[in-house]
Order: C-alpha cells, then structure tokens, then sequence
C-alpha cells in the first residue's frame, strides 16, 4: 500500500498527520508513505528528521487584507498543482490524505483530477480554508470536534484528533525532577508551541503574584521570549521554560492547564481529561480558537476566558475556583474526557485502508 499525506504550516496539521503516519506503518508492514509540504515552513525539517520521504512544493498563502497580492499565490499554486499532478503520477498512490494547511489544496486537487481516493482531516471546529476549498471534491472527511459537520454538506466522519491516541500511552512524570513539590497541586502555562508576545507582557505582572499561592506553576514562554523574563524575582513555586518537549508527560502530572484552544492542545487536553483555562487566540482565521474553547465551555470541561479580559484577578479567581473545588474539578476532568475519542488514529486508518481496498 503507498499512500500520500499532505499537512503543513503549524504544528497543529503536522503532529497528527505524524499520528497518522505512524499508526499506518504499525498497522502495515509494507506500507510506503511520502510526504508532500511546503519548502519553507516546520515540516520541511521536521518530516525529514523523521526518516520520512518527503516533497516540497513552493507555495503562498491567501492575503486576506490585500486581495490583489494574490494573484502571486494564485500563480504559484497553479505551479504546485502542477508538480503535485507529476509526482502523483510517479508514485501512484492508493490513497492521498490532507490533513490542513494551505499546501493541502494543489495535493487534493491534483489527487482528485487522477481519480485517487482523498481524504481530509479537521482538527478545528471552523474548518480551514484550504479543507473548504477543497471538501466538494474528496471522498471522505475527517472531523475532530462535534459539530464541525454543519460546515460540510456530507462524507463526514467523527473520527477525533489522531494526537490523542498517541497521547494515551504516554507516562506521567516525575515533579521532582522539575523542581516542584509532589504533594502540591501544579498548573501549567502555555500559549502554544512560540509562545504569546501579547500574553507574556500581561504574564509579567501575573507570575509575580503566584508568590501567595498554595500550588506551583510551570510557564512555558516560548523560545524568543525567555530571555525577557531573566531580570523578573519569579517566586519559588514558578519554574520558566522556554519549551518542553515532554509537555504531555508533564501535563498528565499537573491539575489545570492554562492555555490556547488550538487544535493540538484542546486535543491533548480532552485525551487527559485535564481541566482548562482557555484563553483562545484572537488573532486567528475565522477566530476558530474561541470555537474551540466554546466547544469545551458548554460541556462544561474548560472556562473560556478572553485575552481581552486576562488580569491578574481574572486569571488568579479562575485558577482558585478549580483547584479549591473538588467536585467542579472531578465534574470537568469527566467532560473533558467524554470528549476524547482515544482510538482516533485507528478510525482514520481503518477508513484509509477501506478506501483503498474499494477502490
């Protein structure tokens, strides 16, 4: 079985279409995959480094605000259609899987036009552009989050975020090696894979107060931003990271996160089942994060707070009305997990596998 996967831009395409990858080739000996992305985003490094075969096409993203700057990237992806028309030709794939981010529509498109099975994956509520694009004419669609159907005509399928499996078989870790007390409650800080430039401004002022609290904090600041905590006295009971690559281990250890509502974050929450503080991105297409959140919120597995309203107060009486409360901390770790599907990499791959014996 050869099979193409397509994902680009952001940690939050590329790490399940990672997930995927790897249930394929455990579920399939003989499998051959390749990977097709941009030539200058993460996954032109980050797929390699993983012994994956990997393609790269040129490719520029839509100018929302200038709409005759497009006229570039509308000629640069009629190039990428182009080359992607090529290498699909060469390497015949049984099946061809776009798991979001703009590179996605020339590798769809191209798929579709040789009659090669295609399949999307959605790890947001609001879909992206480039799965909109192209939904009318692949074969099946992959949703992570209830409700995101409503954005599709039909061909969905609940299948959750692929991360989640993964997540599932990863250990907790041990506090004291962080530095933190093992009898004290912990609440992580994060605001994505590069941090926040606006959060950490507010987070200043913020960090300094926890000196008066009963629980630890471990923040994650993002890499470019570290060094402008160093003149800060940060209390005992704050750790600073600039990033943590074993984050899920430590959240699994943790009470409450604070954080985005990115696709990969809401999906390694609800796979712990931890309770959340969301303070989506306004600064997002189609303010998905705050959809994300919503989604969360009215099930009763997070409290959605603006960044617009992020205070010291705010931030501190959210905190506290979770950890002092057992039964409200007990009642969204049952929701948030109500929300996981946890076999959802095999979902996605037993549809895969379908698809190409169909054919």
């Amino acid at each position: 079985m050869k099979i193409v996967i397509s994902a680009g831009g952001t940690g939050g395409h590329i790490y399940p279409a990672v997930a995927i990858i790897n249930k394929l080739k455990e579920r399939n000996k003989n499998i051959d995959i390749l990977y097709i992305g941009t030539t200058d985003r993460m996954e032109a490094t980050m797929i390699p480094e993983r012994g994956i075969p990997y393609v790269g096409i040129e490719m520029k993203g839509l100018d929302r605000k200038h709409i005759f700057k497009n006229v570039k990237s509308f000629i640069c992806t009629y190039k990428a259609y182009r080359k992607c028309k090529k290498v699909l030709k060469e390497y015949k794939p049984d099946a061809v899987v776009g798991v979001g981010g703009y590179v996605t529509l020339p590798v769809m498109y191209a798929a579709h036009k040789l009659g090669i099975p295609t399949m999307i994956h959605e790890q947001n509520s609001v879909p992206g552009l480039s799965n909109k694009m192209v939904a009318n004419f692949v074969d099946k669609i992959f949703i992570s989050l209830p409700g995101s159907e409503s954005y599709f005509e039909e061909k969905t399928i609940f299948t959750g975020n692929p991360r989640s499996e993964e997540i599932a078989e990863v250990k907790k870790c041990d506090k004291t090696t962080l530095g933190f007390n093992k009898s004290k409650k912990l609440v992580v800080i994060v605001m994505g894979s590069l941090g926040s430039a606006t959060i950490n401004e507010t987070m200043k002022d913020i960090l300094l107060g926890f000196k008066d609290k009963d629980y630890e904090v471990l923040y994650i600041t993002g890499e470019a931003y570290y060094d402008d905590f160093s003149k800060l006295d940060i209390p005992n009971n704050v750790k600073l990271f600039s990033k943590r690559e074993d984050l899920i281990s430590i959240m699994k250890s943790s009470d409450l996160i604070v954080s985005r509502a990115g696709a990969s974050i809401i999906s390694e929450i609800t796979a712990i089942g931890l309770p959340a503080v969301l303070i989506p991105s306004p600064y997002v297409t189609n303010n998905h994060q705050y959809k994300n959140a919503e989604s969360l919120k009215n099930r009763g597995a997070c409290i959605l707070l603006e960044e617009s309203n992020l205070n010291k107060d705010n931030l501190y009486n959210e905190i506290d009305s979770i950890l002092k409360d057992k039964e409200k901390k007990l009642s969204m770790h049952r929701e948030s997990l109500k929300l996981a599907k946890l076999d959802s990499a095999t979902c996605i791959c037993e549809e895969i596998e379908s698809a190409v014996k169909d054919r």
